[in-house]
């Protein structure tokens, strides 16, 4: 009989769940998409890869609303089942509300492990392959600017000029206006190339150019004109915004740890100034952290199965319950800010949750033995 109604109760949960999940996902995802924009407009990207990008750096947002679609459907599944009058007909067949109590701190057990799998492990690689995805097609992206007699200013400030383009990818008769310094020198207002010929290294970094010269434009307004018979031009100065230094969401969780530890000094976010270390700390509790607030999310919503003598105070206590549960979340975004200040800031920051439940937990115990006796 038991398992029936946690089966039942599981159900209307992950139904409404799923729901809410999907529903806010959509919403972010999109106003997210909209700010991706500038991949195309901008960069220069095709539109297989601004929704490819999209969706791989979707994980970072679920990351966020996972804890607060757990508040929401689980406030919604109670309020469904009191409404059908289904929570009376359970506790006039005699199941114990504490024994609700356990099972949706169960369900929210086994969404804080998916979570601290997504937090931990998912997020990370898929930041990391949408990192992978920019780069990947940035070296597309600056073979593309090369077409054949086409002028492209897809780059501000850059503009290049290709009469012709060979089977084996040499270019004939290139003309490039730099008043964007990626290839001028320092203390030089702007310079334009011409070259009898060039091509784009294989590793995609350098362009070489043969037999030209170079005019550069000194901030005096003078010309300079310099020959060469072989040059070559570093092109990670083409390379988008998308494909700066990696970040600290893409750094897989053993490296941190191990950064944290010492062991891995190597990692490129990993280094001795104080400011990257608590940086490194706030990081890895906010994988670690934020899971541990699903399960006091189930016990806030857990005192809405108390007494329903009085349906305005009720009704009200819904809307008290669940802005509880949003306020204890906003604070956990407020402390995991500070974590990493020093180890007294980090162990209050995982105390305050676990201590949380505990007196939730016992508080719910001693509120329903007293209703039963009265």
């Amino acid at each position: 009989m038991n398992k029936t109604i946690y089966k039942y109760l599981f159900y209307e949960f992950i139904r409404f769940f799923i729901a809410t999940l999907f529903a806010f996902a959509a919403i972010v995802w999109t106003v997210q998409a909209v700010n991706y924009l500038d991949l195309i407009t901008e960069d220069g990207h095709s539109i297989t890869v601004y929704f490819s990008y999209s969706l791989l750096t979707l994980s970072k947002v679920l990351t966020k609303l996972i804890p607060f679609c757990f508040l929401i459907a689980t406030v919604l599944t109670i309020i469904k089942l009191e409404k059908d009058n289904e929570l009376l007909a359970l506790w006039t067949s005699g199941v114990k509300k504490i024994s609700i109590v356990n099972h949706l701190v169960r369900v929210s057990l086994l969404i804080m492990f998916l979570q601290l799998i997504l937090t931990t492990t998912l997020n990370p690689t898929l930041l990391n392959l949408s990192r992978s995805l920019i780069k990947n097609s940035e070296l597309k992206f600056v073979s593309s600017m090369f077409k054949e007699k086409q002028f492209n200013d897809t780059v501000e400030g850059l503009t290049i000029f290709v009469d012709k383009k060979t089977e084996n990818q040499i270019y004939k008769n290139i003309f490039i206006r730099d008043d964007s310094r990626i290839f001028s020198s320092v203390g030089t207002k702007s310079s334009t190339i011409f070259a009898k010929s060039g091509y784009i290294s294989e590793d995609g970094k350098f362009l070489i150019l043969l037999d030209g010269s170079i005019q550069k434009l000194n901030p005096n307004s003078e010309i300079n004109i310099i020959k060469f018979e072989k040059t070559s031009f570093n092109l990670s100065g083409i390379a988008t915004k998308g494909i700066s230094m990696p970040k600290m969401q893409e750094t897989p969780t053993i490296d941190i740890l191990q950064c944290i530890q010492g062991k891995n000094t190597n990692m490129h976010n990993c280094n001795l100034t104080k400011r990257s270390q608590m940086d490194i700390k706030i990081e890895i509790n906010k994988r670690l952290g934020t899971p541990l607030f699903i399960p006091l999310m189930a016990l806030v919503c857990c005192f809405l199965l108390g007494s329903r003598k009085d349906k305005k105070i009720y009704s009200f206590n819904k809307y008290i319950y669940s802005f509880i549960g949003i306020i204890i979340l906003t604070l956990s975004e407020i402390l995991v800010r500070y974590s990493g200040v020093s180890w007294h800031h980090t162990s209050v920051y995982y105390l305050i949750p676990i201590g949380m439940i505990i007196l939730f937990y016992f508080t719910l115990i001693r509120k329903f033995k007293y209703e039963n006796l009265n």
